[in-house]
């Protein structure tokens, strides 16, 4: 079986959890507890370039709350 995270030809979303962490995720998968579409569903060439404008600061939120980002 080939990965599902992997596969261009379907279609995705975007998940994030309460700290702000952002997850591609298979649309074909169950959202797990604790996480929330935030974009989506699209393709996994979108989703990911989604992530990479949105998700700037890869500090858990609690954490960025604490600290100014560098």
């Amino acid at each position: 079986m080939a990965n599902p995270f992997e596969d261009d030809d379907s279609d995705y979303l975007v998940l994030t959890n309460e700290e702000n962490q952002h997850s591609l995720w298979p649309v074909s998968i169950e959202v797990p507890a604790g996480w929330t579409v935030s974009f989506g569903k699209d393709t996994r060439a979108a989703c990911l370039d989604h992530i990479e404008r949105t998700w700037t600061d890869m500090r858990p939120a609690s954490l960025a709350a604490l600290t100014p980002q560098s």
